[in-house]
């Protein structure tokens, strides 16, 4: 690993242009090999703070139970590698401190302490993520950890070997990393519990969230909806109404904050919920310094509106994207739909766009469409079950939103779905996608053609429900 006190690092001494990437992981790294590609001679330094600059940190919860069992997979990349492969100086344990961006430099220094020093820049990419949020009392030898990085995985890995099987634990919070740790906990043995402070999980809809909530119910692990924490203590985790839930760990699952501090006190501008505010090309309000990932506000596809999306596939193609510009070849960044699926011990589900809560709430008059259709043909062995929820601008046509609950084939329904609203297609125009059909994969009238048959039915004023 480079030394960043070393003159070397001061003062780059190639001539060529130089690129200071913070953070590494999905944006930062993606930013920084495409870049290589694009750019043969140009400088490229990614600063990363945590011991791995690239890691798939989407995997992480699924190395707690074994389900993948060897701890290297998930590291994708080290400095090492990369510097052979793509002469990216990457320096872990290494953080930025500062920016001077009228003298273009980024102050930095290693995690374990040391001298600052500053690193010159002609383009600055900021991609530091976002940080867990906590509980406000903690108590100071609170079994509490946090997953954000393969140094955080070790940390938890180290405390629940040390855990009997059986042992209490709880996860706060009912995101997508919440329900995957409490599933990859349960997995391993361990007495599971999920407290919520809202009333349903996911951020789904009442009615395709209640029937998840049962199911990880009658899965055995307890879910405790409407009743934040006020105080985790060292054995245990205390809850608004008095109640307390035994606890020999306790993971903070509780949603992410953006880690825009740096870009803040540079003077940078900000937009909703503190990220890092942007242009299309990803240009925060210096000319010179770029943001992506999970610290940067995002365009809504749905309405045009800023909004905060933390998703590895938003990082990975912004992360590109800024390259490309920084290249030469400017690539405007592609509005966010906030398309996801989560794994709920054992039940997938999936969403895009907006509830029918957010709709409401943005004054849209909607249409909305339930269907249970099975994931393929209901004479060939083996169809599962579905719910898909369709979210209609009763005034357009267009669509708002979808939610999918089930097991086989919901990854596949939400994605034509989520396709479909990238195009501009509307409700009714589901009905005349042409979808791959055999009876092991499908319906002659695939579970999408008939949100679409119905919605048409809707606006003809052929069928009124």
């Amino acid at each position: 690993m480079p030394d960043p006190a070393s003159p070397s690092a001061d003062h780059p001494s190639t001539g060529h242009p130089v690129t200071v990437i913070v953070g590494g992981v999905a944006g930062g790294m993606s930013a920084a090999t495409r870049l290589r590609r694009l750019d043969e001679e140009r400088e490229i330094i990614v600063l990363e703070r945590s011991g791995a600059v690239s890691f798939a940190n989407c995997g992480l919860p699924y190395h707690v139970s074994g389900v993948i069992a060897d701890r290297d997979e998930l590291e994708l990349q080290d400095p090492a590698r990369l510097a052979a492969r793509f002469r990216i100086d990457a320096r872990v344990g290494t953080e930025a401190v500062a920016i001077d961006r009228a003298a273009k430099t980024v102050t930095v220094r290693s995690t374990g302490g040391g001298a600052e020093q500053r690193l010159r820049y002609d383009e600055l990419v900021l991609s530091p993520g976002a940080a867990p949020r906590l509980p406000e009392r903690v108590a100071t030898d609170a079994p509490l950890h946090t997953l954000r990085t393969l140094d955080d995985l070790d940390a938890i890995m180290a405390a629940v070997t040390a855990l009997p099987a059986g042992a209490p634990v709880v996860v706060i919070g009912a995101g997508y990393v919440g329900i995957e740790m409490a599933d990859n906990l349960h997995r391993r043995g361990l007495a599971t519990t999920i407290v919520h402070r809202g009333s349903r999980i996911l951020g789904f809809d009442p009615e395709m969230a209640a029937p998840l909530v049962d199911h990880v119910r009658t899965a055995g692990v307890a879910v405790e909806l409407g009743r934040p924490v006020v105080r985790v203590e060292r054995d245990r985790v205390v809850l608004a109404d008095g109640t307390a839930l035994p606890a020999s760990l306790v993971i903070a699952a509780m949603g992410v904050v953006p880690e825009s501090k740096l870009a803040s006190d540079a003077g940078l501008e900000l937009g909703p919920g503190g990220g890092i505010a942007v242009d299309e090309f990803h240009r925060t309000s210096d000319h010179s310094i770029f943001a992506v990932g999970d610290a940067a506000v995002k365009r809504d596809r749905v309405d045009g509106s800023p909004r905060l999306v933390a998703l590895a596939g938003l990082a990975n193609r912004h992360g590109r994207a800024v390259a490309d510009t920084i290249a030469g070849t400017p690539a405007p960044a592609t509005p966010a739909l906030g398309t996801a699926i989560v794994d709920v011990l054992g039940r997938t589900a999936a969403r895009t766009g907006w509830t029918e809560e957010l709709a409401q709430a943005r004054g849209r008059d909607v249409r909305v469409i339930h269907t249970h259709p099975l994931s393929h043909a209901g004479y060939f062995p083996g169809a599962q079950a579905m719910s898909l929820k369709l979210v209609v601008d009763a005034a357009t046509d267009l669509i708002l939103g979808a939610q999918a609950v089930g097991t086989e084939g919901v990854d596949t329904r939400i994605d034509v779905i989520a396709t479909a609203m990238a195009a501009g297609l509307t409700a009714s125009s589901l009905a005349d996608l042409e979808l791959a059909y055999a009876p092991q994969y499908g319906s002659a009238k695939d579970p999408v053609n008939l949100l679409g048959a119905i919605d048409r039915n809707l606006v003809n004023g052929e069928d009124r429900v």
